[in-house]
């Protein structure tokens, strides 16, 4: 086992608990339907990952992926997908043009099957209807539906904790049809544990992470991110480079207060996927101007237990030479929306650094500001729309070359 393992096994397990019948401990009641929710254009990215993980039945749908797998899979996949929000489990779906119609047949499903009086449970809406356009008041009707069916069968009441609930019920609606799911992850999936500061723009880790799949990254080479902020595509990309599981650190999820949770299937699926964690085969390195932000940074690298693979340093991208070979380049670049003059500055630097000091190199960025972008001087050879929120933005990539080469990119 390589020392890398050793170290996050001795953080999260005693050594000397292995189980003595590791097969007995993947028994399930089989496969059942999953959904994962995610940004919008993550979707493919998303797909391969549970793909990539072993689900199966694996389909796209809008900001979501649908897929199969048993109870293992579902805590595999809430420990190790690094481009999902949620994992939602769907309970029924129906279609209700009323009120009447919703609360009935909400009412008909047996909820004592999912939570129990003295548990507290919230319902999280999304989608849109003319049917119901209100969410809080059709979140309300299926409120009303699950305590009324539980006093009903067992003489008391479960509560609402909308804060820190331990069921979380998700209402999709589209239309007159709808949705109920359990929400295995609790607190979103983006939330990893490790960024205790944030710079002035952080960017979701979720995200981030999307990005650098989509970049390619897979930890075998050099990256570098020149403007790196808070940390947090540095630290994405050291828990990719090694394959580190991205909610390693988080303490609970929504399916351990589930009835049919199972630790020790659990921790077992924990302890395989730490088995895999490696050490990156090259260097992660960021830069930035300012020494605070720096430091903020290092203190997230610290928390995520990745120091050992991050190199921070003092240095302006715009004085700086390409030093690694191959590199990547995936940045999140700063900018002003009031103040557009600058910022079409800023971009021709950006071009300008790329193509002198940063030969046989791609290089990608986000950004929300598209006038902007026209001033970088380089001709993207890929642009994906993305949200960064509820910002609309593109990731673009420049891929530049020595030599004859140049003139393809009209350099």
């Amino acid at each position: 086992m390589n020392p890398v393992a050793i170290f996050y096994l001795s953080k999260y397990f005693s050594l000397s608990s292995h189980y003595k019948n590791k097969k007995e401990q993947m028994k399930t009641s089989g496969n059942f339907n999953m959904t994962a929710t995610t940004f919008s254009g993550l979707e493919e990215i998303l797909a391969f990952e549970i793909k990539n993980l072993g689900g199966g039945n694996v389909q796209t749908a809008r900001r979501a992926v649908t897929f199969e797998g048993d109870l293992g899979f579902l805590y595999k996949a809430n420990l190790s997908l690094r481009t999902a929000l949620r994992i939602l489990v769907p309970i029924k779906s129906f279609r209700a043009t009323n009120e009447k119609q919703l609360y009935s047949k909400a009412r008909k499903i047996n909820w004592n099957d999912y939570l129990t009086p003295d548990q507290t449970f919230a319902i999280d809406f999304a989608g849109a209807s003319d049917v119901f356009r209100h969410s809080q008041y059709a979140s309300q009707v299926i409120k009303d539906a699950i305590v009324d069916r539980i006093r009903n069968d067992q003489g008391s009441r479960p509560s609402i904790d909308r804060d820190n609930p331990d069921i979380r019920i998700n209402l999709l609606v589209s239309g007159d049809k709808i949705i109920l799911s359990l929400d295995s992850s609790g607190q979103p999936l983006f939330k990893r544990g490790y960024r205790i500061e944030t710079g002035i723009a952080p960017i979701n880790e979720v995200l981030a992470a999307g990005i650098l799949l989509a970049a390619g990254w897979d930890g075998k080479g050099n990256y570098l991110d020149p403007m790196c902020g808070s940390g947090t595509f540095l630290i994405e990309a050291a828990m990719i480079a090694c394959q580190i599981p991205p909610q390693l650190n988080r303490k609970d999820f929504a399916f351990m207060n589930w009835p049919n949770y199972d630790k020790k299937l659990f921790e077992f699926i924990k302890e395989t996927r730490i088995n895999r964690i490696k050490s990156p085969e090259g260097e992660i390195i960021g830069y930035d101007t300012n020494i605070e932000v720096l430091e903020s940074a290092q203190r997230n690298i610290n928390q995520a237990d990745l120091a050992d693979f991050i190199t921070l340093k003092k240095q302006d991208f715009f004085e700086s030479k390409k030093e690694h070979f191959p590199v990547l380049l995936v940045f999140n670049p700063p900018y002003n929306e009031r103040i557009q003059t600058d910022n079409q500055i800023f971009y021709k630097k950006i071009g300008d650094t790329l193509k002198q000091h940063y030969p046989n190199t791609w290089a990608w960025f986000i950004t929300s500001d598209f006038e902007a972008l026209k001033h970088v001087g380089l001709r993207p050879s890929k642009k994906i729309p993305l949200y960064n929120g509820k910002l609309e933005c593109k990731l673009v990539k420049y891929e530049l070359y020595e030599g004859s080469k140049k003139a393809k990119y009209n350099l």
